[in-house]
């Protein structure tokens, strides 16, 4: 197997035994069952080139039909280990929607291996929402997760269940999980689970 090969394996057992497994995202197994979701890894290393990859993938991403393309994840396994620096990656992106036209078409959700909510401690579970084997961007179709959103009852619980959820498993149960989706990915070159 490629190192993209197994870069994209490992984030679809990611998907599929977290994200799916423990119903963090209600939204996350019918385009995973249909096969709607695009992975693209990024080969670029330096920041401004991965921003203009991900611009350009943006772009891509709102032309390709729904029905084939639900939903993407533009994976970064080298270039943003710091998380201060995918921080500042994404705000730059998020800005650069509106300039691009997107507002209201294309929405970022945003996963990082060290990924730590503000105020957050660094050791609290609930970080695990939004921890990633590898730094990668959620590009979502604003009109998609408005109707998914819509059809799904009582959705502004599901932060409050998924800090909960993964509070009674425990940090060291998270870790274990995120471990084992790596299980199989290139140790070079690629970015694991924080020990924190």
């Amino acid at each position: 197997m490629s190192g993209e090969a197994a870069i994209v394996a490992a984030t679809r057992r990611w998907i599929r035994e977290v994200v799916i497994g423990l119903n963090l995202c209600p939204f996350a197994a019918a385009p995973m069952e249909r096969e709607t979701i695009r992975y693209l890894v990024c080969p670029e290393r330096r920041p401004e080139a991965i921003y203009r990859a991900l611009l350009a993938e943006m772009e891509v991403f709102v032309q390709l039909p729904e029905e084939q393309v639900e939903t993407g994840l533009f994976i970064v396994p080298a270039g943003l280990e710091s998380f201060d620096d995918y921080l500042d990656l994404l705000y730059s992106a998020e800005q650069a929607i509106p300039e691009a036209g997107l507002e209201g078409v294309l929405q970022l959700a945003s996963f990082h291996p060290d990924y730590l909510f503000e105020g957050a401690p660094e050791d609290d579970p609930a970080n695990y929402t939004n921890r990633s084997p590898y730094p990668m961007f959620h590009l979502i179709r604003s009109e998609g997760l408005a109707r998914a959103v819509a059809r799904y009852p009582d959705p502004e619980q599901i932060p409050e269940r998924n800090i909960r959820t993964l509070r009674e498993l425990g940090l060291a149960e998270m870790r274990r999980r995120l471990e084992r989706v790596l299980g199989e990915a290139p140790e070079s070159g690629t970015r694991g689970p924080s020990h924190t």
